[in-house]
């Protein structure tokens, strides 16, 4: 197995050797709209699509041939940490499903997003690109999971009318770990899992609530799930006890951890299945 150290400088649980094997590919370049192709026919203009961001990952994958579904995961501001990502990845493929944690950090030369974010929506097709062209993997049950910024990330790829109808290949469902609501419509593309603590100060879960009032009916189904107790990053193992990170408290709690991955493994089995 290839690793890569990653060392984070900030108050955030730092990120480690994540498991499995290193892989590279291209975030998904930004295809022009329909405005802007009509736009250049009719000034005479040629287009230039420029090359996605070389992006590199760590893939874990199930003993066998496949093809498997597979899960895309998408780390927190402060990337990839043993309490989540790392535990997620060997989850999920003790679950029967190719995971890819994909690195938005190392080849952009960052250590840190949670003070300035960045667009993150390509990384996510760009890894379902990479993941459809491997032989182990059925290009149609690829599901998109977010933590924290990955979260953001998440439901801003799968918005409905957003972003996702540039893209050829799209993922099957989603799922975002405690994601910012307060600038999504709650209208999705696909069917999407939203799961979230009541004391996250945050990414709050009056915000999911308020976002989920006011869905206007269209597009895929959308759950939420509250979890009494639970702070924000509360999957994570390593958060014991919790932290004081940018005045917000993170903080793993055992139940709200333990239900989730419940809720998660109950939505995955029926989302592929469609």
């Amino acid at each position: 197995m290839a690793c890569l150290v990653l060392l984070v400088s900030c108050s955030l649980p730092h990120a480690y050797a994540q498991s499995g094997d290193l892989v590279q590919f291209e975030s998904a370049p930004v295809k022009p709209t329909k405005f802007q192709q009509q736009r250049a026919k009719a000034t005479g203009k040629t287009l230039v699509i420029p090359p996605g961001t070389p992006i590199r990952g760590y893939l874990v994958a199930p003993k066998g041939s496949g093809p498997f579904p597979a899960v895309v995961v998408l780390h927190g501001c402060s990337g990839i940490t043993r309490g989540i990502e790392g535990v997620w990845s060997d989850r999920l493929a003790s679950w029967g499903y190719v995971a890819l944690v994909v690195d938005s950090l190392t080849t952009r030369g960052l250590k840190e997003t949670c003070t300035k974010s960045i667009s993150r929506w390509q990384d996510a097709y760009g890894a379902l690109e990479f993941l459809s062209r491997l032989p182990i993997v059925d290009p149609g049950r690829v599901v998109l999971m977010g933590f924290s910024d990955g979260g953001r990330a998440t439901l801003w790829a799968v918005a409905l009318g957003g972003v996702e109808v540039l893209m050829d290949r799209k993922f099957k469902a989603a799922v975002a770990f405690y994601p910012p609501c307060s600038r999504s419509s709650g209208n999705m593309s696909l069917t999407t899992l939203i799961l979230v603590g009541d004391l996250d100060d945050w990414t709050p879960a009056k915000d999911c609530q308020k976002m989920m009032s006011q869905r206007n009916g269209e597009g895929s189904p959308v759950v939420l799930v509250i979890y009494p107790g639970a702070h924000h990053a509360f999957v994570s193992a390593d958060l014991q006890p919790g932290l004081q990170v940018f005045g917000h408290r993170i903080e793993y709690n055992e139940v709200a951890a333990r239900r989730s991955v419940e809720d998660v493994q109950a939505f995955l089995l029926e989302a592929i299945q469609r």
